[in-house]
């Protein structure tokens, strides 16, 4: 109903009938039966009348609910919709007050920051950022960790699916892993896009076991270790001094590289590697040759390591290997002395096939066997290393 004049407040506080109350040109009152009250703006747009709550009378008092309403008016005027325009208003306020989701390269940070101190060595930690940032982050580092999806995973994995398949599985692991750790922290919801069994990727890419050929580390032949120690007790470096340590106790890389003081037992001759460093996680003892003991006497205990790198720490990953190719170039790999005991082992001695393979801390037998087979054969092993010293320095 036309008004010609707005109500006063005393006239809006004396409503008490419930329905809609016209108060104000466009202003309306609402009173409901069981005694609320609250403001209405009613325009019109595209020839329907458009009803907009402004708020209780108890929270907004008549002369802000009619200047509201006058300034509504105005943007009517405009052309403009006001509910809309509120609408508009509440999701930025949403948007603005949603936390920020972080990127992929900003989850896979912090991930590595609270899961290193559980990793077992310190090739593992460094390996952990270093494919995140050389081949991952290049695609997907700069996304919100909300917004992956398979096919953003596709395009960090395909480059490298058949060409490098060791190392893509790890890729996709790692990020499987990164991705579930933001699921966990309420950053992102719904399947992990990167996870293998269950998940889309083995519809999408072969499995790596089809594209990947196994090729087995290229050994120096046991014939020519003699010869080849005779040139590294002439270099005499550390780097030197490793490889043959390595040789004579058929460790792997990493366990001589990160082989400390603390480990050797001199007295007893034995090096106890921790389970944290060893492959299987079983601590492993190494019955040291007296060649051996050599060559960790000759180097000052000033060091954490056995055989120091630069600056005190670890020797580098490569120094072994590119000492090893400066002096054969045939391909042969520092893990391959591991082959060329085992061969020297069945060729020329009559030593138990499981206690040299216990020099290589491999367990033999199936689960119930092991269970039960309490001895690491350490001084018949103690024989065996004694032998391939003999021959290694023949």
């Amino acid at each position: 109903m036309s008004q010609s004049r707005a109500l006063t407040a005393n006239q809006v506080n004396a409503i008490s009938k419930d329905g809609v109350h016209w108060v104000a040109p466009s202003l309306y009152m609402q009173v409901r039966d069981h005694g609320t009250r609250s403001w209405l703006f009613r325009y019109s747009r595209g020839g329907t009348n458009q009803w907009m709550g402004l708020g209780s009378t108890d929270e907004k008092p008549l002369s802000d609910a009619r200047d509201e309403a006058a300034m509504l008016r105005v943007l009517v005027k405009r052309g403009e919709d006001p509910i809309a325009s509120r609408r508009e208003v509440q999701a930025q306020r949403k948007v603005e007050m949603k936390p920020k989701v972080p990127t992929f390269a900003e989850c896979a940070s912090q991930y590595i920051a609270s899961h290193k101190q559980g990793w077992k060595n310190e090739k593992h930690a460094r390996q952990w950022p270093s494919t995140i940032e050389m081949y991952v982050n290049p695609f997907i580092g700069k996304m919100q960790v909300d917004q992956i999806t398979v096919e953003d995973v596709l395009k960090v994995l395909k480059p490298i699916w058949t060409s490098k398949a060791e190392t893509a599985s790890r890729v996709r692991g790692r990020i499987e892993q990164i991705l579930g750790w933001a699921t966990a922290m309420g950053y992102r919801t719904g399947e992990n896009p990167a996870q293998w069994k269950g998940g889309a990727l083995p519809h999408l890419l072969p499995a790596t076991g089809k594209v990947s050929k196994v090729e087995h580390r290229k050994a120096v032949p046991y014939q020519d270790v003699p010869k080849l120690m005779a040139e590294l007790r002439k270099n005499g470096s550390t780097s030197a001094k490793a490889l043959m340590f390595t040789i004579l106790t058929g460790a792997r890389t990493t366990e001589t590289r990160e082989a400390t003081h603390a480990e050797i037992d001199r007295r007893a001759k034995v090096w106890t590697i921790p389970a944290g460093r060893m492959k299987a996680g079983r601590e492993h003892r190494v019955p040291l040759s007296d060649e051996a003991l050599k060559l960790i006497d000759s180097d000052p205990a000033n060091s954490k390591y056995l055989f120091p790198g630069q600056a005190g720490y670890a020797l580098s990953n490569m120094s072994m290997l590119q000492l090893l190719r400066g002096i054969r170039d045939d391909g042969s790999t520092v893990h391959g002395f591991r082959s060329s005991f085992r061969d020297w082992a069945a060729e020329q001695t009559d030593f138990p096939r499981e206690v040299v393979e216990a020099c290589l801390a491999h367990a033999l037998g199936d689960g119930a066997e092991l269970a039960y087979k309490r001895t690491d054969f350490l001084q018949r092993r103690r024989l065996v290393m004694k032998a391939w010293a003999s021959h290694s320095s023949s």
